[in-house]
């Protein structure tokens, strides 16, 4: 059976999620990294995307994403990324199979709070797998530059910064809210699962509206038969 057409348009900011085969490493040393590094670096470039979170682990990658309309498609961007990395990896290992596990995972964000919100999930990934118990302890994450302004070539000014006081009261304000969601709310644990869209109520009702697009994933087969007793009520 054919795949269904992925709904990714332009101009919008997405959650990606992309995991190794049967979650096997596809970080096995500092070289492995740098090169996924490099290889965003690389198509960041050559299709014009801004990136604004991410997070590389072990097994899977997290990224945040904004395409634009004079840059490349979503497909494009993941293609590129993904075959290369996988080329590289299946070369200096010599690895045969799949490398990566099906497709990757795209939720469209909102411009607004809900974007923090999806990068910190991000930039938590790593204090909720138990690497460590602060995001500032994970070196591959953006962690360092979204909440101390520290230089990163991957990652752009974030969209909802702009006319904010100052740089240091925005990093000031990011890690308070990060530390809000690690301390108040589990590190988000679970918070992007079966989503397809993250946003405000008003801001899911116009993506449904314009693309016909449902903002959690729909359980598949039959829908479950309540009770008898709960029927007869």
């Amino acid at each position: 059976m054919p795949r269904t057409a992925r709904i990714a348009p332009k101009d919008f900011v997405y959650h990606i999620l992309t995991r190794g085969n049967n979650r096997q490493a596809i970080f096995k040393d500092e070289e492995g990294y740098q090169k996924y590094i490099g290889i965003l670096q690389k198509y960041k470039g050559k299709y014009k995307f801004k990136l604004y979170h991410y997070v590389l682990m072990t097994n899977h990658v997290h990224l945040v994403i904004e395409t634009i309309e004079e840059g490349g498609e979503l497909s494009q961007i993941m293609k590129g990324i993904n075959l290369s990395y996988a080329q590289y990896f299946k070369t200096k290992y010599k690895h045969i199979g799949h490398f990566w596990q099906d497709r990757y995972k795209s939720i469209i964000i909102a411009k607004d709070e809900y974007l923090l919100a999806c990068g910190s999930y991000v930039e938590l990934n790593p204090v909720r797998a138990g690497i460590v118990k602060e995001p500032k302890d994970y070196l591959w994450s953006s962690y360092h530059a979204n909440a101390y302004g520290k230089r990163d070539v991957l990652i752009d000014e974030h969209v909802i910064y702009d006319g904010l006081s100052s740089d240091e009261a925005v990093r000031k304000e990011y890690r308070k809210f990060v530390k809000d969601m690690l301390e108040k709310n589990k590190a988000m644990r679970g918070e992007m699962e079966k989503r397809l869209i993250y946003g405000g109520s008003d801001f899911i009702q116009s993506v449904n509206k314009k693309f016909k697009m449902e903002a959690l994933i729909k359980r598949k087969g039959r829908p479950r038969k309540e009770p008898v007793e709960k029927q007869n009520k």
